[in-house]
């Protein structure tokens, strides 16, 4: 990803008022929202080879970062999580500090274990698997070296 690539930034009104506020301050503001603490995710969209970035909650584990792809508990996952599944290569800004990183998605008992790490931090995450049949993505960002 090159940073002279023009980033698009979720058509969602609140999410990209979050997302703006998070980018033009330096990751001082909306680093922490609603008592959670946010990432600003950038992919590349699967179709259009564009880059998108969107804030998710976070948590972490080790040296790596933790995201869910819940979409509200919505039965379809977010556009997000389908480009990762098709480029794993990411960029990542918390707070101020901006990295690459690869995604991947936890499994088995890796994931059981983040998911209860994450509905610790935004118990709400229940509500939504109660509310679509698919299981929801649990995705690890591990920063490049």
């Amino acid at each position: 990803m090159s940073r002279s690539e023009p980033i698009h930034d979720s058509p969602t009104p609140w999410v990209n008022k979050h997302v703006r506020d998070y980018v033009e301050s330096g990751g001082r503001k909306g680093h922490r929202w609603s008592g959670a603490n946010t990432l600003l995710l950038t992919t590349r969209g699967r179709v259009s080879g564009k880059l998108f970035r969107t804030a998710l909650i976070y948590g972490e584990d080790a040296e790596r970062y933790v995201i869910v792809a819940s979409r509200g508990g919505h039965p379809q996952h977010p556009n997000w999580y389908l480009n990762l599944r098709r480029d794993p290569a990411v960029q990542v800004q918390v707070g101020a500090e901006q990295f690459s990183a690869t995604a991947r998605e936890a499994q088995s008992a890796e994931r059981e274990r983040l998911w209860a790490l994450m509905v610790s931090i935004w118990p709400e995450y229940e509500n939504y698997q109660a509310k679509t049949q698919r299981t929801i993505p649990v995705i690890v960002l591990e920063p490049n070296a």
